[in-house]
């Protein structure tokens, strides 16, 4: 009905292409417009301003013979003030941008390792929008921005790289375990060097204490009975001992049988051992 009287409609965000006669006019903006077709006006097409994304695929190999699959994400427009450049000059605006990011992409990518791939993504997206705006300024287009959004290696390769990544950090898990075993037992016997140090000087106190309580009971005992000595007194110690051991011995349920000699020449021998020691240590002492 509007090309019936002349009238024509732009939508917002959209231009449309004049054409007088097959050759090019005008660049109507949003709005309506009077086009007499009888002077031989006409609308060649309309052109969205608005922004564009285009997801491209492309496959490459590494440096290290990876191949890859790197996906770009390229988001264009048309600009108002070129809009017959953008019109005429291509007629597959998405298969123009899709060459120069597989030119770009085939270009970057083979110069790196894998992992420098994925370290260097910003690098590759700013080569791949920087090469586009350069090209696609002559048409008309500008470039608002190019991301790599995924870099997909091949199957097999990704299991390797998980596989290696799971033995790295077992190998961690390991290396920690053991080291945490390596202090505990450094500190076991650290604690089981000082028990027995402090065992040692226990028992070390305990048979001073002994022999300095048997030394007093001697000299006490040689006080206090006239005609007595300090070797009578001892050896009537030592036996009373003697025989306390024995009754221990044989109370205790859970001993075991021990061979002694015994009789009266056997505590005088044990006694003279008995004295021997004592008066050993109390000279070291």
């Amino acid at each position: 009905m509007g090309n019936l009287f002349c009238c024509v409609q732009v939508d917002q965000s959209t231009v449309a292409i004049k054409e007088r006669f097959g050759k090019f006019d005008d660049v109507l903006q949003p709005g309506c417009h009077c086009l007499p077709w009888i002077l031989g006006s006409q609308l060649a097409g309309h052109l969205s301003l608005r922004v564009q994304q285009l997801d491209v695929r492309c496959e490459t190999k590494t440096k290290d013979n990876v191949f890859v699959n790197v996906v770009a994400s390229v988001q264009y427009r048309a600009l108002a003030n070129q809009a017959s450049d953008a019109f005429y000059k291509l007629s597959n605006t998405e298969g123009q941008i899709q060459a120069y990011v597989f030119d770009v992409i085939r270009a970057s990518v083979p110069r790196l390792n894998l992992d420098d791939v994925f370290e260097q993504k910003n690098e590759i997206a700013k080569a791949v929008e920087d090469e586009l705006e350069k090209a696609m300024s002559t048409y008309g287009y500008e470039i608002v921005q190019t991301l790599i959004i995924d870099i997909e290696p091949d199957v097999h390769v990704k299991r390797a790289m998980n596989e290696i990544n799971a033995a790295a950090r077992l190998r961690l898990a390991a290396n920690e375990k053991a080291e945490a075993g390596k202090v505990l037992q450094i500190k076991r016997a650290e604690g089981e060097a000082e028990s027995k140090y402090l065992a040692g000087l226990g028992i070390a106190r305990q048979r001073q204490a002994i022999v300095d309580g048997l030394r007093d009971s001697v000299l006490g005992f040689s006080e206090n009975v006239p005609g007595t000595s300090a070797k009578d007194v001892m050896d009537m110690v030592l036996v009373t001992q003697y025989f306390d051991t024995m009754k221990e011995i044989g109370a205790a349920s859970k001993s075991s049988a021990v061979f002694i000699p015994h009789g009266p020449g056997a505590v005088r021998d044990v006694a003279s051992q008995i004295r021997e020691g004592l008066l050993q240590a109390s000279s070291v002492s």
